[in-house]
């Protein structure tokens, strides 16, 4: 993993630890109108040119993404308003890994967009459940991140 990847991943993994403090808290939800709308990518499946691999960390990456678009709504559906800074991490985390592979930002913009829509569509006021899911990703992504940076990270 290059240097850059490893301080994308370190960056993933401080600001999971980070927003863990307040995430058990719920709040009444906003407006639906204040809703975070992260940049709409499909995602497109690439088939590799043969004999590129894809990277042994790819699936838990994958997840990893997909953990942070759910985080990006719920969060702010949930008041804690830091969708901002989520979307600004995955974008620093599918800037890191695009170089690795053709297709690599789509699959990682398609995973974020599947967490993030697929609560997007169930949740429109923040609920204790709402918040449940919160800490559970959180704590989930923190193992993510932890596990790719120290089996992979090289550093």
């Amino acid at each position: 993993m290059n240097a850059s990847r490893w301080l994308a991943l370190c960056l993933t993994i401080a600001l999971l630890a980070q927003p863990a403090l307040g995430a058990n808290k719920f709040r009444p939800a906003k407006s639906k109108a204040a809703a975070v709308r992260p940049t709409s990518v499909k995602p497109a499946p690439t088939p590799l040119p043969s004999g590129e691999q894809t990277p042994p960390y790819e699936a838990q990456l994958l997840r990893l993404s997909e953990l942070m678009g759910a985080l990006t709504y719920l969060r702010d559906l949930c008041h804690h308003d830091d969708g901002p800074i989520w979307r600004a991490k995955m974008a620093a985390v599918i800037e890191a890994e695009s170089s690795t592979s053709p297709g690599q930002k789509e699959k990682l913009a398609g995973a974020y967009n599947k967490g993030f829509r697929g609560y997007e569509i169930t949740y429109h006021t923040c609920t204790p459940n709402a918040s449940l899911i919160i800490a559970r990703y959180l704590d989930e992504g923190t193992r993510l991140a932890h596990d790719i940076s120290n089996r992979y990270g090289g550093g």
